[in-house]
Order: structure tokens, then sequence, then C-alpha cells
């Protein structure tokens, strides 16, 4: 079984019910019904391709969409404490039918789910989980398999799934789940370090999107994943610092494949992931601040000639032969450059551009005052760890006067050191 994790703390949001004649209808509550309370009640709601705009009420495999011998995705969703229904369930599931014809089940607790105390949502968890088995169970009686059961969960959804997974002893074909910061799963994927999102509010003072936004982010990579505008790789790696300090741009362990990427597909890499022992696997990435996300990263390889040590951070822009121009702040920590010292830095680009016209590099302390150092470069060397098939840049003897852009013309790189 694939288990596949996404560290994010719970999710509220909202969605539009369908509201044909004679389709179902997620269930809509208010605050009034958070504030008292509300009774768990499960509901099934199913959508097929032939049946994509309007959901049927699932109370047993007797239906007229279901086709158990096709791949089943159970969506649960996770708590509500406002009581409206998630805003992104009909997205998920158009763009899920668009890539391939399967059933999906949407798992409705808002009864249960909402209420202002969590721990009341949590006590429901495994209620709900016993309700979904004695419906798996059906369907599998009725000819289906348990590889072919996929269970997508949010928030307490994630919980859910889990403890079906666990009462059918990990024979489950794949579960996704959002909001644990633990490994879990064979691979858990941490974006952004798994904490602060780019293009979320930093302060409580931007109301209730500060609340919601590094939270939703979860369920919005994922799908976007879906649409397949770009793949946002991810790197293994112990911890997140060591990521972002250039010491895991390999994934030597997967070759032939490339690296692992996020969302619907990471299942292409079942086979290399259960195997490890133990079978699990952190990756980390960033991403930008708005969909589709992706950014394609490089590593700038610098060796200066300083005589003394030099600690600060790089900006480096990327113009292509049309103008066009993609900008990255790299290292987020302070880096240290040492003569004859190769530093390594990550960096990464909301822009992909496969033939790079010139370069730019600024170099900053961050001292706002004191004298202006200069770093010296003795060499400089950017290569894509995204396309690493793409040639390697160089360019040779820069000096770099501090907060001074310097923009230069790169090279096909000599002999370097690596």
């Amino acid at each position: 079984m694939l288990k596949l994790y996404f560290f994010f703390i719970y999710l509220m949001c909202r969605v539009r019910a369908g509201t044909e004649e004679g389709c179902l209808a997620f269930t809509g509550l208010s605050i009034s019904s958070a504030l008292t309370g509300t009774d768990l009640k499960v509901k099934l709601m199913l959508y097929t391709r032939q049946n994509q705009n309007c959901a049927e009420t699932l109370r047993s495999t007797g239906s007229r969409y279901l086709n158990v011998t096709k791949k089943t995705i159970l969506i649960v969703h996770g708590y509500r404490p406002t009581g409206s229904p998630p805003i992104w369930i009909q997205k998920a599931v158009h763009l899920l039918l668009s890539v391939e014809d399967i059933n999906i089940i949407i798992v409705d607790w808002n009864r249960g789910a909402t209420t202002l105390l969590y721990h009341r949502a949590s006590s429901n968890t495994k209620k709900v989980a016993e309700f979904l088995k004695t419906f798996i169970d059906k369907m599998l009686a009725d000819g289906a398999s348990l590889d072919s059961v996929y269970m997508i969960g949010i928030s307490l959804g994630a919980h859910i799934s889990g403890f079906v997974g666990q009462m059918y002893n990990g024979k489950l074909g794949r579960i996704t789940g959002l909001g644990y910061r633990e490994a879990l799963g064979h691979i858990d994927f941490y974006a952004n370090g798994g904490t602060d999102q780019p293009g979320c509010p930093q302060t409580i003072f931007s109301g209730s999107q500060y609340f919601k936004c590094d939270h939703q982010r979860s369920v919005f990579l994922f799908l976007s994943s879906l649409k397949e505008r770009c793949n946002i790789t991810a790197y293994p790696c112990d911890t997140y610092r060591d990521y972002r300090n250039s010491k895991c741009a390999s994934c030597e362990a997967f070759q032939p494949m490339p690296c692992p990427v996020l969302g619907y597909y990471a299942d292409k890499w079942k086979s290399y992931l259960t195997l490890k022992n133990p079978p699990v696997t952190k990756v980390f990435f960033d991403t930008s601040d708005e969909e589709p996300f992706c950014l394609y990263h490089y590593l700038v390889d610098i060796i200066t000639w300083n005589k003394n040590i030099r600690r600060g951070s790089l900006i480096i822009k990327l113009t292509d032969q049309a103008g066009n121009t993609a900008e990255s702040k790299i290292n987020h920590e302070v880096a240290t450059f040492q003569q004859y010292n190769q530093a390594s830095l990550i960096a990464g680009f909301d822009q992909d551009f496969e033939k790079i016209a010139r370069i730019s590099l600024a170099f900053s302390t961050g001292s706002v005052i004191g004298p202006k150092h200069k770093l010296r470069i003795l060499q400089m060397r950017l290569r894509s760890i995204t396309n690493p098939e793409r040639p390697q840049l160089c360019r040779y003897d820069l000096v770099l006067l501090e907060n001074t852009e310097i923009i230069f013309k790169p090279i096909p790189c000599q002999n370097m050191q690596t």
C-alpha cells in the first residue's frame, strides 16, 4: 500500500454544493450548529464520468453508476468549525475525473465534524471509519479489490483514512493524508518545510486568511498536480535545513526514475518506496506563492578567492533570449564563502528558461552600517537540477561589490571542481 502524506495542520474552507434538482448536495450547516454541536451522520456522494455534475446517494453498492471493477477514490474532509462545505470538492471531482475513469465517493460527515470543540469532532473519527469499512466490505463482496481502493483524507479525514487502512492491515491500494508533522507514510512531502507557505498572511491582522491559508495550501497543491501544467519535484532529505543548504539535490536512490513528484502521480514511485527498509522517505520542496506553485531549481556553485571569510546572501536573476527575467533569492540562511572552497546554493525560479542569455548577481551581508564588502568570485557554475541534462553555465573572475548588481553573459563550463 502506498501512503502519501503532506504536512499541514487543519483545513477549513467552503464549497458550492450541487443545486440541480434531484442531485445530492453536501450538507451545509451554520455557525449556530457549531455552537450547539451536531450528532454524527455520514452521507456518501458518488460521482463518475456519467454523473460528474450530479451526485448520487450511496446507501449500498446497488447503484446506477458505481462500477466496483474500477478504481474507487474516497475523499474524506476534516474538522468543520463553522459548518460550511469545503470549497474544493467540486474542483477535486472534476479534475480527478478528467484524468481517470474512476468512482469518486465524497464522504460527507459534516454532521459530526461541525463543532467549536475539536475533541468532539475527533471523537467521531473512528465511528466514521467503521461506517466506511462496512461500505467497503460490501464493495468487496460485489467484486471490488482492496488494491483499487484509494482514500484521500484532509485534517481529521486523514485520521479516518488511516483508521480504515489499519482495519484492512495496510492492504488498501493507497492513502493520501494531509495534516501531520511526523513521517507516517511510504513518502511524506513537506512543502516549504511544512509550516509557513509563501503568499499567505504573516500576521493575525489579515483576518481569517491568517488561519486558513497555510492549511488550505495542501489541498491546492494536490489539485494543481492534476492539471499537469508542471511537476512539483521533491527531494529526499533528512531535514529542511539540509535541503535548503543544497545537501540533497541527488535522487540516485530512484534511478533510472527522476526525483519524486508531488500529488496524484506520486504512485509511479511505489515500487522504489515500498522496498526501502524502513519504507519511509521524507522529501522537501519549495513552491511559488500562487498556482501552479512550481519552482525550477538550480544549484549555484561559487568558489571565492577572498583572503577573509565572507558571510552573506546572493540574489540571482536569469534572463532568456527574449528578454524575460526570473529572480530568486537563494539560500534563506546566510552562506559562508571561504577562499578556494566551493559553496553550493539552491535557487528556485517560477519560470523555466531553456536557454539563458544573461545572469545577474548581487551580494549582501545584510548590514546597513559599516563598510561595503566585496565578494571575489573565482568560478561560478549554474546547473539545473530540475533538468540535469541541460548544459551547465559558468563565469570566471567576477568581483561583486556589496548591494551592487552585476550582469554578465554566461559561457559553457570548463572543468570545474564538483
